[in-house]
């Protein structure tokens, strides 16, 4: 059988090396992959800068696409199904990065504004996929009670344990949002939510910049407690004023801890292995010898606030991302690609 061909983001972490005995591989940045640097190769491995329709895939031999990455909104599914183009993503692979950059932030923004947050406190969840159901547990975990609203859980699992948009934005201490882009969540923070939504609550997006009308939070602001953004609309060129606007401004990165990417890149390896029976790589992961890489394991029950604050900012310093963004607003791309990956924390 002939060497598959393989295109790769050269941003994908710990890839080098783990094909080239199985398959012609080259690397090249995500963002500047074209038609015919694709036209001879089965597959695409890819981040979220590539984008993967017509304009790129006509004309080639391409038959797998696989994005180390949660999301697929940079891939249209719709033209790959007609073509036959099997597209796999790596569900999950960033949750504990994101739980963790979520109640860094949120303990940070408190501390920093002189907030309390209490035990029964309400955290509101919109989406409860992978990385929702790891903040869920950390919520619980630390004692404050959760609201979730997930229409398509609750519509495949039955309506208990959800709730409506509305009722989790009107009784929710903290709104935190983490679904996918599609065209029922694109633009969803809106100017009704912010209407909605109950004054001095967090906010804190980093799921995708598309989700929130960016203008609409604008105006929202003098109603919202600390808002926290990690995902922009139009990134890497975000909007200047909502960036100096913020408590916390970040590039992209809430999911960017050295496990998600080793995650991400062990699901389309495995996939890619699968696929064309590499067997040496079906269960491919990359290696890490490093022991303090290797994740925290935390118990913060019975902690108090400044307590958890101070673990929390010992294990993620989350106001150093914050300050290089704001810093270099205009090297958004090459703060990501450049990102010193950090180590997750565990409570399981």
């Amino acid at each position: 059988m002939d060497r598959i061909k393989i295109v790769a983001d050269s941003n994908i972490p710990f890839l080098e090396g783990v094909f080239e005995p199985y398959a012609d591989i080259r690397y090249v940045d995500g963002q500047d992959i074209r038609r015919e640097d694709i036209v001879d190769a089965d597959v695409l491995l890819i981040r979220t800068r590539t984008r993967c329709d017509a304009a790129l895939l006509d004309g080639t031999r391409v038959s797998m696409i696989a994005t180390a990455t949660i999301g697929t909104d940079h891939i249209d599914e719709e033209y790959c199904r007609r073509r036959g183009i099997l597209v796999h993503n790596a569900k999950g692979c960033n949750a504990g990065g994101v739980m963790q950059y979520v109640f860094s932030a949120l303990y940070g923004t408190a501390s920093r504004k002189s907030l309390k947050l209490s035990p029964g406190d309400v955290m509101g969840i919109i989406g409860v996929g992978n990385v929702g159901s790891k903040v869920e547990r950390m919520a619980r975990h630390i004692g404050f009670s959760v609201l979730r609203c997930d229409p398509p859980r609750a519509q495949r699992e039955g309506p208990e344990g959800f709730c409506s948009l509305e009722h989790l934005l009107l009784n929710s201490k903290i709104v935190t949002l983490h679904v996918p882009l599609d065209d029922t969540t694109r633009d969803m923070a809106d100017e009704t939510f912010f209407n909605l939504i109950r004054p001095g609550a967090f906010f804190i997006n980093t799921s995708r910049g598309e989700t929130v009308v960016e203008e609409a939070l604008m105006d929202a602001l003098p109603k919202l407690g600390p808002v926290i953004i990690d995902t922009w609309r139009n990134e890497p060129h975000i909007n200047r004023e909502l960036l100096d606007a913020v408590d916390i401004a970040t590039p992209h990165i809430a999911g960017y801890s050295r496990q998600g990417k080793q995650n991400g890149t062990a699901s389309v390896v495995r996939a890619v292995a699968r696929r064309f029976g590499i067997s040496p790589l079906l269960d491919f992961y990359p290696v890490d010898d490093v022991p303090e890489s290797r994740p925290v394991h935390l118990d913060l029950r019975g902690m108090n606030q400044g307590e958890i604050t101070s673990v929390l900012q010992y294990n993620y310093p989350i106001f150093t991302d914050d300050f290089m963004l704001r810093l270099q607003p205009d090297d958004f791309e090459r703060l990501r690609s450049e990102y010193c990956y950090r180590r997750e924390i565990s409570i399981d």
